[in-house]
């Protein structure tokens, strides 16, 4: 992130220095990624979602046996946990959320598509919702992406060291059948952690959810 930040220059005000500026872009990139999680929100919706899915859903199935193994590696497994997930509605991620939670693994960082409005986004950040910062949610390229994604990568090593789980879902829009371009920005600062060994190591899980309708 310094070596970003120092490879170009934000400008000035009058009596203040250069690095002030940079911490406070850092600050609203890092704004526009996460925000603080809400227990609050967190115990709401942990209670009102079983409602709401007897009311979307005649059942929901889980895979015990499946579900028992990752439970078995989460607790055995010294590395981060990174769930990746085909996308076929908009309530895969509280579904994929509850569930995590409701085992016992914990509150995941889920991936969220671009198309949100910003009531919605920051609701979704304080349920742990993360977002690309703006600039970088447009087609891939493989341009230089500078300070916002010198502090993407930062952030996702961050998490990953610290064993929050990570649910990347691999389309964008659901069931669209091809990688998404957001996917593709999120995969590459995993493998970046990696190969820069800020995690030894960490756990892929391919996550499937399917619907008889999809809601």
């Amino acid at each position: 992130v310094q070596d970003a930040a120092s490879g170009r220059d934000p400008g000035s005000r009058a009596g203040e220095g250069p690095q002030w500026h940079w911490k406070e872009e850092i600050c609203r990139i890092l704004g526009e990624i996460q925000a603080p999680l809400s227990p609050l929100l967190l115990r709401l919706c942990h209670w009102l979602f079983p409602k709401l899915l007897t009311r979307l859903f005649l059942g929901v199935q889980l895979h015990r046996g499946q579900l028992e193994m990752v439970l078995r590696a989460a607790r055995t497994a010294e590395v981060p946990l990174v769930f990746l997930c085909s996308h076929q509605s908009q309530v895969d991620g509280l579904l994929l959320s509850f569930v995590l939670l409701s085992q016992g693994i914990g509150v995941p960082r889920v991936t969220v598509g671009t198309r949100t409005s910003p009531r919605l986004r920051s609701l979704l950040q304080r349920l742990g919702g993360i977002f690309l910062p703006s600039g970088m949610a447009q087609a891939w390229s493989d341009r230089d992406e500078g300070l916002p994604g010198a502090v993407l990568d930062a952030y996702v090593q961050e998490m990953l060291q610290s064993h929050q789980p990570l649910v990347l879902f691999l389309e964008e829009p659901p069931a669209s059948l091809r990688l998404a371009d957001p996917a593709r920005h999120w995969l590459l600062r995993v493998l970046r952690a990696l190969r820069d060994g800020a995690v030894p190591d960490a756990l892929i899980i391919p996550v499937g959810i399917a619907y008889d309708v999809a809601p």
